[in-house]
């Protein structure tokens, strides 16, 4: 388990210094709440999906996804999760916030975490979701391409993006 700082750049939002932040492994107890953050987090930044996109793709993630992935989870010292991260291989295939913590640097440190795990990192991030494009770009990611259909084949851009480490 890594204890980890919470010290945004930017001012936050949110000032989580009263918390004791913990980054660990999630457990398969821990998924119902997963998905609930995955929920509030899309509702509060998607505005681009339908409410049949959303239970579509819950239904996606309650049928096994999250077993798929290398799941972290950000606690606080009551052990309450405040965001989430999925990784497989290199690539960021999941980083939510729950919408309360917004702005408070969680997705900035779990993004540390990956990059300090996995070298240099790959995310798939959808171009309707501008602030998800404008996080990963003011923390080093440089587009590679995009894609006219999201990874399910539905009509939702991705940008493809990567950061690479510098030596």
């Amino acid at each position: 388990m890594r204890r980890a700082a919470a010290s945004p750049s930017r001012a936050p939002k949110n000032d989580l210094k009263p918390l004791k932040l913990m980054i660990r492994l999630a457990i398969a107890e821990e998924y119902p709440t997963v998905i609930e953050i995955w929920e509030r987090s899309v509702r509060a930044s998607h505005h681009f999906l339908s409410e049949q996109d959303i239970k579509s793709l819950r239904e996606l993630i309650q049928g096994g996804v999250l077993d798929q992935l290398e799941l972290w989870v950000v606690t606080s010292d009551a052990n309450v999760i405040m965001a989430f991260m999925g990784l497989s291989a290199n690539s960021v295939e999941a980083l939510f916030v729950d919408p309360p913590y917004f702005r408070a640097g969680l997705g900035t440190i779990l993004l540390s975490h990956a990059e300090t795990l996995k070298g240099e990192l790959r995310v798939d991030v959808n171009e309707q979701n501008p602030s998800a494009v404008q996080f990963y770009l003011s923390h080093g990611f440089e587009m590679l391409g995009r894609s006219e259909k999201d990874g399910f084949g539905q009509p939702f851009p991705l940008l493809h993006l990567a950061k690479r480490q510098h030596h």
